[in-house]
């Protein structure tokens, strides 16, 4: 993803693109039409194209997916088994790249978590943060609220790779689908 992508707000980027659909589909090629998985950006959710042969979508393309972009005959909703092989590999690498192409906005997360119940914070949802790390990024915040991930790691001791802990959840999130909480992922999972 380069600079120039980062600001595809209500977007989603292909994940992978099947031009012979599903392996498992057990229609003849000829009957089967393209495929692709996406993710989108704002929401986290997980789509499912079925293309017309001349769509030329590709990997890491960037589609609005609402507005019924060209190629795209249909667009479904799915979970993360759903995925090819090739769409799960690859999220990870995209989570991150938009994590870091949209670093106020994840910062953020850091900066506006709220309790959710008087024993439980949104902070402690995050991978590996316990009751002392999320009492430290609190007082820290209050102080003054964190600008960078680069900030958070200089400033909270022992919270290692703030970025990687936001793109774990965002994963475990869209695995799981009975999570009581979640952060990130919207919709049906």
């Amino acid at each position: 993803m380069s600079e120039s992508d980062a600001d595809h707000d209500g977007e989603a980027i292909v994940l992978d693109y099947l031009p012979h659909g599903r392996a498992d589909d057990d229609r003849p090629g000829y009957q089967k039409p393209p495929l692709a998985f996406a993710l989108d950006s704002e929401q986290f959710t997980l789509s499912e194209l079925t293309l017309t042969d001349d769509s030329g979508i590709k990997i890491g393309d960037w589609l609005d997916i609402e507005d019924s972009p060209n190629g795209v005959e249909r667009v479904r909703s799915i979970d993360y088994e759903a995925l090819s092989s090739g769409a799960r590999s690859e999220l990870e690498y995209v989570i991150e790249d938009l994590i870091e192409d949209e670093e106020q906005r994840f910062v953020a997360i850091y900066n506006d978590a709220q309790p959710i119940t008087l024993r439980l914070h949104q902070l402690n949802l995050l991978p590996g943060i316990g009751k002392k790390l999320r009492n430290t990024i609190l007082d820290e915040r209050k102080r003054q609220p964190f600008e960078s991930f680069e900030e958070i790691d200089e400033r909270v001791t022992g919270l290692h790779d703030p970025k990687g802990i936001l793109a774990e959840r965002i994963l475990e999130e869209l695995r799981e689908d009975d999570l009581k909480y979640r952060l990130f992922v919207r919709g049906e999972v």
